[in-house]
C-alpha cells in the first residue's frame, strides 16, 4: 500500500509556469502545502491565490536559482513561513539551441548556470532540512537529451547529461537517511520554454503536456517509502 502525501511540505522551482506551476497545482490537489520558487512575482501572486482555493498552505519567493546566495535567502523565507520541506521538484531549466562552434561561450554557460548550479543551490539548501527528518523525496526534472543528445544541442544536452550524474551520485548518498532521489527525462512537452508563442496551437492528443508529467510525479511519490523509481523517460505515444 502507498503512502499518503497529504499535509506534506513541498519547494517547487519554476513554479510560475509549465511543468513546475501544473505540479504545483497537483499537489495542492493532494493536500500538499506549496512552496513557490521561480523568477517572475506576477506569476508566483496569479499561481497562489489559485492553489490556496484547495485550502492548503501557499508561499512563494521570487529568486534567480542560478544566484546562490539568493537562493538561501529564499529557502530560508520559505522555511520559516511554510516550514520545513519533505519534498522538493527541481524542475527550472532554460533551453538552449545553436551548433558548439557558433555559440557565444556566455550563452553556452547559461544552461549550467541554471540547469546544473540552480539544481545543486537549492538542494544544497534544503537538503539538511530532509536529513534532519530521515525522510523525504527530491524529483529532478532532466529530459530525455540528458540521455541521448541531438545535433544542436550542446549546452543544453551536456547540461541535462551533468543533472543526470549529480543526481545519480545524490541518489547514493541519501538513500541511508530514508530520503529517495527521482530523476525524471521527458521528451518534447507542450511548455512555454518550448514552443513559446505557438503554445496554443499544439495538439494535446499529439504532445505531452505538463499535466501529464504532474500526475506522474504525485503517483511517485505515493509509492510505499521502500521504494522508488530512480530513473524514468517520457515519451508522447504519437506525436505524428
Amino acid at each position: 500500500m502507498g503512502q499518503n502525501i497529504k499535509g506534506k511540505i513541498a519547494y517547487v522551482t519554476g513554479a510560475g509556469s509549465g511543468i513546475g506551476r501544473a505540479t504545483a497545482r497537483e499537489l495542492a490537489k493532494e493536500g500538499v502545502h506549496v512552496g513557490l520558487i521561480a523568477r517572475t512575482e506576477s506569476k508566483l501572486q496569479k499561481i497562489a491565490e489559485e492553489l490556496k482555493a484547495h485550502g492548503v498552505n501557499v508561499e512563494f519567493v521570487a529568486v534567480d536559482i542560478s544566484n546562490m546566495d539568493a537562493v538561501n535567502e529564499a529557502i530560508d523565507q520559505l522555511r520559516e513561513r511554510l516550514g520545513k520541506a519533505d519534498i522538493l521538484i527541481n524542475n527550472a531549466g532554460v533551453g538552449s539551441k545553436g551548433d558548439l562552434v557558433d555559440t557565444d561561450p556566455t550563452e553556452w554557460k547559461k544552461p549550467f548556470e541554471v540547469n546544473v548550479f540552480g539544481t545543486y543551490y537549492v538542494t544544497r539548501a534544503v537538503l539538511p532540512d530532509l536529513i534532519e527528518k530521515n525522510k523525504g523525496d527530491i524529483i529532478n526534472i532532466s529530459s530525455s537529451n540528458g540521455l541521448k543528445a541531438t545535433a544542436g544541442s550542446s549546452a543544453y544536452s551536456a547540461s541535462k547529461f551533468a543533472v543526470q550524474g549529480m543526481s545519480e551520485a545524490l541518489m547514493q548518498e541519501v538513500r541511508r537517511y530514508n530520503i529517495r532521489v527521482f530523476t525524471m527525462n521527458p521528451s518534447l512537452v507542450a511548455t512555454e520554454l518550448v514552443f513559446g508563442d505557438q503554445l496554443e496551437e499544439k495538439n494535446e492528443d499529439k504532445y505531452m503536456q505538463p499535466e501529464d508529467l504532474a500526475e506522474f510525479m504525485v503517483a511517485q511519490l505515493k509509492l510505499n517509502q521502500r521504494i522508488f523509481i530512480k530513473q524514468s523517460l517520457q515519451w508522447a505515444t504519437n506525436p505524428f
